[in-house]
Order: C-alpha cells, then structure tokens, then sequence
C-alpha cells in the first residue's frame, strides 16, 4: 500500500513538473520576444539620439487646428461614495474650454443621481435610462454615446472626440488637452494607466501597480511598434467621433457591445478591423517630467480583485475569443493570442505549485524526482527565464514608483499569480454558467490628489 502511494507519488509530480516546466517555457519565451522587441526600440532611439529628456511634452506638440467638444463618458452604478468627489476633482482641474461630461445612472441608484447632481456643474449631464441597474458598462456607455449626438445636434456643436472613465479616476489636468492635440492625427488614443499605490494594501491594490507599470510600459508601445490593435483600458482613452459613428454603423447604431463586459477591449480591435488608426502616448506634462495618466485605486481585497479579474478574463479571455475570433495577420494573431492565455497560464501556474508541493514531499521523504534528463534542462531555462521576468518587472516598476515599489513587486508576483488562479477559476464556471451582469467592485477615491 505504502509502495503504491509513494509511486503515484512519484508519477504525480513528474507529469504535474513536465506539465509545468513545458507551459512556463512556452510562456516565457513568448514574453523574452516581446522584451527583445522592446529593447530593440529603446537601442534604435538611442543611437539616433532620440534620448528621454528629448522626449517632446504636449507645448511641443502642434496646437489643434479643428475645434470641437470633448465629451468624457463615465458610467456610474453604485458610484455614491466616490462620484461626487471625482466629478468636482475633474472640473476643477481639466484646463480645456470645451468639454462635456456624460454620467450614465440607473433609476434604481438615487444616491448616485443625488451625488451627481450635488456637484451643480454646466460640464456635467446625467444620462439616466428606463432599465434598473445593473447592466453592463457598455449598455450604459450606449446611452451616454446617444445623448452626445442629442447634445451635438441640439447645441449646434461639433464633437471632435468621447473619452472613457470610471468614477474612481483621477483625471489629469492636461489630459483632455492632449486629446484634442493627438485626436486629430489618430482615431484612438490610449494614455497610460498608473495605478495609485493604496498603504491600506500594498500586496493586492500594489500588484496593479506592478502589471500596469510593465503593460504600459512596454507590451503597450510593441503592439503599436508592431502595427496590432490597441486594445483600449476603459479609462483615459480617447476616440474620434468618425471612427465611433463608423462602429456605431457598423453595429447597428450603438458602438458598444451591450453584451460585453470588456467594452473597451473588444473597440480597440474592432476599430482596427476597420482600418483605423491608434497611438499609446506617453507624453509628459513638462519637459522631463512624468506622462499624463490616469491613476485611480484598484481593488485591494482579494475578493474585490478576483470578481475584477474575472471580468477581465471572461472578456478577454472567452468571450473576445468567441465575439473576435483570430486573424490572418500574424502580429495580430500573437498579440490576441498573447491576451487570452490568462486562463491557461493559470491552469500552468497551479500545475507548477502543485508539483512544487509534490516535489517537497518527496525531499522530506528521501526520494529523488525523477524526470530524465530533460527535466534539468527545463528547470534551469526556466529559472533564468522567471529570473530575468523578476528583473524586467521591477525595472519597469521602479521606474515608474520608486526603488521600494520595484522591490516590493518581486514578492507581489506570488500574490498576482494566487489572485489570476482563483480569477481563472471562477471564470470558467461563470462563463459556463451564461450571460454575466456588471459584477463591480467598490471604489475609493483619494483624499489627496496626486501631484501632477
């Protein structure tokens, strides 16, 4: 009996570490491609003297020359505890002359329509509907994108381009100006997400810090080097009314999937699909200074962070690849491969601590791991592999918060794989289970802006 349990023992972990040590190797190779694109970019900047501190800051880029309305959409259920003070956050700060803000409510969520209505502002319009809350984001950012063209028809304006947010964000003060520079020589623009750093939860609010700083960093700017879809963030992006009437048309009339729950997402490739262009800008405000982003807090519990990246997952992940498909275009083909591999390398991950945990049974048990000869090779490549990962990340992450941030995300990729397992877990089951509503989570909204 012994004998028989210390073989399936055996067996167990030598197919739970092949299984493993082949996922993660796959896996980062993929990832050292894109850091070997990157790093080519930053080397070719170099030699042809386009350094950092030549990086041009929105003075020097060119002044618009069409005017038109800025409309910042922003769907809000449940919002009451941080709506007003991001709303009031945002008119006192946004330097721009026209814009308009569009909150999407629910009748069934008076204290969110109190909370907007508190603010008093000429810039902010409430776009209710007749359905209760929840739905989903999309078919709120629908009414808001109807009520623009009411608006536009009714004023007499030109909109020039819609901006998406969450109630939670910070808005920068020069944001919606950037937009009104780029907007007119792209028909998408994404602006970095820098996730604010939450004291009250350093390990599950702050490993957003570390996933942003290196997505935005870096996978944001190859897949515009490499010409694929930018797949937008939902918050401090920027669309040109043309290319949203265009989806819009496309669609039937409403430019968002209302049955979507990454919106966002799915526009940026749509939008390419349809031959339109996009840029990732990361301009700063001032010469040398940071890039004009949008920071907010993000979840920092981890139930708040699994129902989030579930989400995620479910859109990305299952859905998109459902609703989008794949492509002939081989950038394009990788970089969607690349998005909807969260739920396997999930699946990878747990096979690799389950077969760690295997594997210490058997050295407190005496027994050696058997795996032949390539079981070596697989564990030193992937050891370099995960090391130089390490590296990368806390670059990125230091770069962007300070040394202590990047010491701290090598530690915090544990917590970020724990998190996307029981993400990917619940994703499945819920996708399998039908149609899923706006599953939010709760907000906060700083007490002290960040200095910008």
């Amino acid at each position: 009996m012994i004998d028989a349990a210390l073989h399936a023992l055996d067996f167990i972990t030598h197919e739970l570490m092949l299984f493993a040590c082949v996922g993660l190797l796959i896996g980062g190779v993929d990832d050292l491609a894109i850091d070997c694109i990157w790093l080519f970019g930053v080397f070719r900047a170099w030699i042809s003297g386009c350094k950092r501190p030549n990086t041009p800051a929105i003075d020097d880029l060119p002044v618009p020359r069409s005017p038109g309305r800025i409309a910042i959409l922003i769907p809000a259920w449940d919002e009451q505890d941080v709506i007003g003070s991001m709303l009031r956050s945002a008119v006192d700060r946004i330097r721009h002359d026209d814009y308009r803000i569009y909150v999407g409510v629910y009748p069934n969520d008076p204290a969110t329509i109190d909370a907007v209505r508190a603010v008093g502002s000429p810039h902010i319009r409430i776009v209710s509907g007749t359905l209760d809350g929840p739905t989903t984001k999309a078919e709120c950012l629908n009414r808001c994108w109807h009520a623009v063209i009411e608006d536009e028809a009714r004023d007499d304006v030109r909109l020039k381009a819609i901006v998406l947010h969450d109630a939670e964000d910070v808005i920068h003060p020069l944001k919606i100006a950037l937009f009104d520079r780029l907007i007119e020589t792209s028909d998408l623009v994404q602006i970095p997400v820098l996730p604010l750093a939450d004291p009250r939860s350093p390990w599950i609010s702050g490993h957003y810090i570390d996933e942003f700083a290196e997505s935005h960093g870096k996978q944001m700017l190859v897949r515009e080097r490499l010409g694929a879809g930018m797949p937008l963030a939902g918050v401090g992006c920027a669309i040109a009314r043309d290319a949203v009437v265009a989806l819009a048309n496309a669609r039937g009339g409403d430019p968002f999937d209302a049955a979507s729950l990454t919106e966002d997402y799915e526009m940026g490739l749509r939008l390419k699909a349809l031959g339109r262009s996009a840029r990732f800008a990361r301009i700063p405000g001032r010469r040398g200074g940071s890039p004009i982003a949008t920071r907010a807090y993000f979840p920092s519990t981890i139930d708040a962070a699994v129902r989030q990246k579930t989400r995620w997952m479910i859109g990305i992940a299952l859905a998109g690849w459902e609703k989008l498909g794949w492509t002939s275009d081989f950038a394009e083909g990788w970089m969607r491969m690349r998005d909807r591999r969260s739920v396997l390398a999930a699946i990878v991950l747990t096979a690799a601590y389950g077969g760690m945990l295997c594997a210490s049974v058997q050295w407190l048990l005496g027994r050696p791991m058997e795996g032949g000869a390539i079981m070596p090779v697989l564990l030193a490549f992937n050891s370099l592999l995960l090391l130089w990962r390490v590296v990368m990340r806390a670059g990125f992450v230091a770069y962007a918060y300070g040394v202590r941030q990047g010491l701290l995300s090598v530690p915090r990729l544990f917590v970020g794989n724990l998190i996307a397992i029981a993400s990917a877990r619940r994703a499945v089951f819920a996708y399998a289970r039908g149609p899923v509503a706006w599953d939010k989570t709760s907000h906060a909204f700083p007490a002290i802006l960040p200095a910008e």
